[in-house]
């Protein structure tokens, strides 16, 4: 098969891979329609993920039809058009018991750390990712969806991750009816995170990013007003100016690891990677919030220790919530707000390239060239 393939930092290229099979009873074989490319895998694509060895394929956003399936694999049959969460769940530990199957104890048993993830570095279990013209997908049967009748590939594909995550950084802030929350970054998961503020009741969303295009695209998709980082390289006096002095109840870091504005984070993190990347919105998120409020923590960042105000935290009486998301929990809902067109899924994807052309996406996606805020992968060009 043609497969994505990780040649080192900052460069992929496309290659001929084995097929994938089926490895385990409740393994399906999908072939795979769409694949999308997440922030997240420009992390690895830079070299600060741990263990992300030469050869791996990316990709852990991912829709496809079943091409193969395991003699366990309980309500999957081939022909089934299925949706993917990145995370990859066994349903029967004492985790995915109770619904945190981003927890699963049984899919990357060597580490304490993370669950499975399809495409993320053997630091989360080692498995190929999907974008691919094939992906082997263990646990057919618990964690995937099988996509409803009336809904096609582009409105469910970003069920898989970004739209869970944004809701589920949404949820953790615990807002309260007519409450401000500030979302640090305009990317996929931060625009998800700011329409579900809307929808869990907030009364302001104030978005904050240096990239224009994503600035008005967080205006017109998640009716948001914007901090613009250009103009104002600090966001904490601004932010408090724009709530009475006093900070946001609740801010949500959805930039991890590779935020910009500190030199000194810069230098150490993602230059010299003596710390895992640089922690500066969530810095500033934790200066920015109010006392007693709430900083819901969804950008990704690596295990190690990194530059955070922690003191800061703790004197000023903040919650931190953090978590990768349960997507398996959340997708009943979601699916029913896309239905209603309270999240329009598609609307977020702005850019689509044939499998062939994926370091071409991958540049674009990262530079944040010609407005791209989503890119998708099309294996069948």
């Amino acid at each position: 098969m043609r497969a994505l393939s990780y040649r080192g930092p900052s460069h992929v290229a496309v290659e001929d891979k084995p097929d994938p099979r089926i490895e385990h009873p409740q393994d399906a074989i999908l072939k795979v329609t769409c694949a999308a490319i997440c922030g997240s895998d420009l992390h690895l694509l830079h070299g600060l993920v741990p263990d992300t060895r030469i050869g791996s394929t990316f990709g852990h956003e991912i829709v496809g039809i079943v091409e193969e399936v395991g003699e366990h694999a309980a309500g999957v049959e081939r022909g089934d058009r299925l949706m993917v969460p990145f995370n990859i769940s066994c349903g029967g530990c004492y985790y995915c018991q109770r619904g945190l199957t981003a927890c699963c104890e049984n899919t990357n048993p060597s580490s304490d750390v993370a669950c499975g993830v399809f495409g993320y570095s053997h630091t989360t279990g080692g498995y190929d990712g999907g974008q691919a013209e094939y992906v082997r997908v263990p646990f057919a049967d618990v964690g995937p969806m099988i996509i409803p009748e009336d809904l096609d590939e582009d409105d469910v594909l970003l069920l898989t991750d970004v739209l869970p995550t944004g809701y589920q950084a949404a949820e953790m802030t615990g807002l309260r009816e007519g409450q401000t929350v500030a979302v640090f970054g305009c990317g996929p998961v931060g625009l998800a995170a700011a329409r579900s503020a809307w929808l869990l009741g907030a009364g302001r969303v104030i978005a904050i990013d240096r990239v224009g295009a994503r600035l008005r695209f967080a205006e017109r998709w998640a009716a948001a007003e914007t901090v613009d980082l250009r103009a104002e390289p600090d966001p904490v006096p601004v932010l408090k100016e724009l709530t009475g002095g006093r900070g946001p109840d609740a801010c949500i870091d959805a930039v991890g690891l590779e935020a910009s504005g500190s030199a000194l984070q810069t230098l150490l993190g993602r230059k010299l990677k003596l710390a895992p990347g640089s922690a500066v919105a969530l810095s500033w998120a934790i200066h920015a919030v109010r006392k007693g409020g709430t900083v819901s923590i969804v950008g990704v960042y690596g295990p190690p220790a990194n530059l955070v105000p922690i003191g800061v935290a703790m004197n000023k009486g903040l919650t931190l919530r953090m978590a990768q998301v349960n997507v398996k929990r959340y997708l009943p809902k979601l699916l029913e707000h896309v239905r209603q067109g309270r999240l329009d899924a598609r609307g977020l994807v702005t850019h689509r390239f044939p499998l062939e052309h994926a370091p071409r996406a991958y540049e674009t996606f990262d530079r944040k060239e010609d407005g791209c805020v989503k890119a998708v992968l099309l294996p069948r060009g």
